[in-house]
């Protein structure tokens, strides 16, 4: 009789179990980056067939290709979509350019394609050679793109955001004491007040594997892989068994004290080489990437107990066509004929 009298708050207390049981179950099925730096890769038609029979259900892409966003079209993968660092400059100086941009890559097919986020910029930081004439324009198109999104009545749907690296960092050890590189805090501050005031995630390409092998002295092979039979890393309150989860955590320690305690991060890319290193095998490879798998499906890291890590693999192939280190060319979990280099389970 007394559960009879309180139907409505039983119907809250329901309600509010089920909610906190996604957020802490991690709901969110492990997406992969998809990379097209490669002359003999599939054609996207065949990936997404290649996506959807391993049960993979969200994909991170580069660019807007048009043969790939065709592709996706009556797929329900969600979708990471970027634009383009070359493209910064334009969308960040020109509103328009910002609204044709959207209307062509994301109204156009919006129908009947997935987007979730869309990524403005990719590893940009004023501090690396390589991408420091982009940073001042990575926030005002960041701007412009958010108002496009609002324009075509699409806010609620999408989140626009960016896709940062370890690199942001100045302190990550022990991960309590993270905090952001003096020398981007006029760059990534205002851009983690935008993401507050949009109720958007900081994307984050987080990988254990460059951490070990650029300090092999100091980080054992087993904290990166996952596999240390034990605590490795006392801080504080918090203990960490694995590297991701320490890395993660610096950046939310660092978030915390530049005024994001509130901010979610997804994890943008994460993986491991099986060729180029002696730490790059097929083996690691494989630990890895099931491991990081296993634990994200219903994890959390120490400094966020309960939440979901939504997290995308990288990458679907391997790509002969990038640049830098032999390493790059050989992340992927599949070949370009298709087949799985090593067994891992997505479901």
């Amino acid at each position: 009789m007394v559960l009879t009298r309180n139907k409505p708050l039983l119907a809250a207390l329901l309600l509010g179990f089920v909610i906190m049981s996604y957020l802490a179950t991690g709901t969110q099925s492990i997406g992969v980056c998809y990379g097209r730096l490669g002359n003999n890769l599939p054609s996207p038609s065949q990936v997404i067939n290649l996506y959807k029979s391993n049960g993979i259900k969200s994909m991170r892409i580069y660019d807007p290709y048009r043969e790939t966003l065709q592709a996706l079209r009556g797929s329900d993968l969600q979708l990471i979509l970027d634009v383009p660092n070359k493209d910064l400059q334009s969308l960040a100086s020109d509103a328009a350019a910002a609204t044709i941009w959207v209307q062509n890559n994301v109204v156009n097919y919006v129908s009947d394609v997935n987007f979730r986020y869309i990524a403005v910029g990719n590893e940009v930081l004023p501090t690396v050679d390589s991408t420091s004439r982009y940073a001042q324009y990575v926030l005002p198109a960041m701007k412009n793109v958010q108002s496009a999104i609002t324009t075509a009545n699409l806010k609620g749907q999408i989140k626009v955001s960016t896709a940062t690296y370890s690199a942001v960092l100045g302190t990550s050890y022990p991960p309590s004491n993270g905090s952001f590189d003096n020398h981007v805090s006029s760059f990534i501050n205002p851009i983690i007040s935008f993401l507050a005031e949009n109720d958007s995630p900081l994307l984050a390409n987080i990988y254990p594997y460059f951490s070990y092998t650029g300090n092999r002295k100091n980080i054992q092979l087993p904290y990166a892989l996952f596999t240390a039979p034990g605590v490795v890393v006392q801080d504080g309150n918090f203990q960490y068994r694995n590297l991701f989860d320490a890395s993660l955590d610096a950046l939310y320690a660092a978030l915390e004290k530049a005024g994001g305690a509130n901010l979610r991060v997804v994890v943008s890319e994460t993986g491991w080489p099986s060729e180029g290193d002696p730490a790059a095998t097929m083996d690691n490879a494989r630990t890895y990437n099931r491991n990081i798998i296993n634990h994200v499906k219903g994890g959390s890291t120490p400094r966020r107990p309960g939440q979901a890590i939504e997290t995308y693999l990288f990458a679907m192939f391997d790509e002969n066509q990038k640049s830098g280190l032999e390493t790059e060319k050989h992340f992927g979990l599949f070949t370009p004929s298709q087949l799985s280099k090593y067994h891992i389970s997505f479901s």
